[in-house]
Parts: C-alpha cells; structure tokens; sequence
C-alpha cells in the first residue's frame, strides 16, 4: 500500500511540473487522407466489347464497337443503347432485349471491355486552354477539375453560370447550369456543391463571358 502511494505522489509531482503528456479521454487518431473516388466503368461511345451469352456459342461475339449514336449490334436482337451504361446495367439491357423477343427465357450475359475508346470532353468559351480534354475512366473527374485541367477561368469569364451539355443514353440532350466560382473562391453558397458534379465521356462544357 505504501509502494502504491509512494508511485501516485511521483506521478503527482511529474504531472504539476508538466513532465507527463495530458491525453484527452475522448482523443481518436487522425482521420485518413480520403482517397479518390473509385467508381463503376461506364461505357462510352468506341468502346470495343466482347458478348457472352451462357450456352449459346452462336450468338457469343467479340470486338464488337459501340456505334457513334450509342448503340451496339448483336444477333437476332439487332441494335441496343449501352453507351453510359455500367457493365452490370448494359448485361441486364441485353438479357432483356433477349427476353423481350422471345429469343431466350433466362439468358445469362456477360460484357467484356476489349478496347477503350478515349473519354473526352470538349471545353470551350473563357478558359485558358480551349478544346478537348480527356477524363480518367475509373475515377471521378469533377467540373472544377476539368476547370483547372483546362488552364483556369479567363478573368472575363462568369464562372458562376458554367453550362454543361450532356447526351443522355437515350439520345435527349441535358443541360445542367453550374457555380464553379464560388467553391473556387472558397465562398459558402447554397451552389458551392455545383464544383463536385461528376463530368461524364462526351460532356460538352461551355464557360460563358462575365456581363459587365
């Protein structure tokens, strides 16, 4: 008992001249550097593709080139739209099409990427760097990175109205009006989230000029 006391004065003593280190009870390690965001391929426009259908060797294909309008041309079923598809979502679409013509009951379909084709965008109006700009094809590539990629917002630009066309897998055309600048800036604005949207192959991103 007098051993223990003698050890809790010491430590007593140690800890009011500030020789023993204060650990807070509710203190956590670091959070880790998050990482970028992986995300599922989506199929583009050029992409070379392989078409496994489980037993039936007849209709199984290879190097088979997603056409400029987004479509891909197979066996008995004749043309169906993957471009912007998962490769989970362009299996189900052609299972269905199967289905739907009453070719196979319960077709089993596997998609391959033999080949990518290049995943651009065309940037234009006032940015530095004018023209197309490639994007990762497993990562997430944002709008404000593609801002940077293409060498900044000219000082004439009007970075809070960025317009970016979009062709939807069904071949409609989507524009979505973006604030780029404020998150640039590091303003706080209900918009600021606009600089995380996630550009897609094909985009077409137009920085209109600054009305004075």
């Amino acid at each position: 008992m007098t051993m223990r006391l003698a050890c809790f004065r010491i430590l007593l003593v140690l800890w009011c001249a500030g020789l023993l280190p204060v650990v807070a009870a509710d203190s956590a390690p670091p959070a880790p550097k998050a990482e970028k965001k992986s995300i599922a391929y989506r199929i583009t426009r050029g992409d070379r593709l392989s078409i496994g259908l489980l037993g039936e060797r007849d209709l199984t294909v290879g190097g088979k080139r997603v056409e400029a309008i987004g479509t891909i041309n197979l066996a008995l079923i004749q043309d169906v739209r993957l471009a912007g598809l998962t490769i989970a979502e362009a299996q189900d679409a052609i299972a269905q099409a199967y289905r739907d013509g009453r070719y196979l009951r319960n077709p089993v379909v596997t998609v391959t990427v033999d080949e990518y084709a290049p995943r651009n965008v065309i940037v234009s109006g006032k940015v530095n760097i004018q023209g197309r700009q490639e994007i990762p094809a497993d990562s997430e590539f944002t709008i404000l990175e593609m801002i940077y990629k293409a060498g900044g917002l000219a000082d004439t630009a009007q970075g809070k109205s960025v317009k970016v066309t979009r062709t939807l897998p069904d071949g409609s055309l989507k524009v979505f009006i973006l604030d780029v600048d404020s998150a640039r800036r590091g303003v706080e604005r209900a918009t600021s989230k606009d600089a995380g949207f996630v550009l897609e192959p094909d985009d077409i991103i137009y920085v209109p000029e600054k009305i004075i």
